[in-house]
């Protein structure tokens, strides 16, 4: 029996951790957090003025400007920052006059603050 013994221990000497697989330093005492990337989602915006809209790229970078009405004394305020375009729908024939459609890639509470300024104000880009 203790020879059994003997062979047992040796086997797990043996298949135990090695010098390099041990940790070094103290035990972390507190979960290491994880930073979870920034969720983007797609963010269709009219913008007032048309033809700006038509000097825009896939790919490009813009800031969405909010313009309130200044007969009110209204305000200017960026609303989105290094929004990135992903598309450039064509506009629809006699449809200029009420700006023309961007879609932005932006974090969802981009979009939400995108979504509420359209409400209230006109909207601008300008390129990064």
């Amino acid at each position: 029996m203790a020879a059994g013994l003997a062979v047992t221990a040796a086997a797990l000497v043996a298949a135990g951790p090695r010098e390099a697989d041990r940790a070094r330093g103290h035990p972390v005492s507190e979960p290491v957090r994880q930073h979870h990337a920034v969720e983007s989602v797609t963010a269709p915006v009219r913008i007032a003025d048309a033809e700006t809209v038509r000097l825009l790229r896939p790919g490009d970078r813009v800031d969405v400007i909010a313009a309130e009405e200044t007969a009110t004394g209204g305000d200017a305020r960026v609303v989105a920052r290094g929004a990135r375009v992903t598309k450039v729908p064509e506009p629809l024939d006699g449809a200029t006059e009420s700006g023309a459609l961007v879609v932005l890639s932006v974090p969802r509470s981009t979009a939400a603050r995108l979504a509420g300024a359209s409400t209230m104000a006109r909207l601008a880009v300008t390129l990064c």
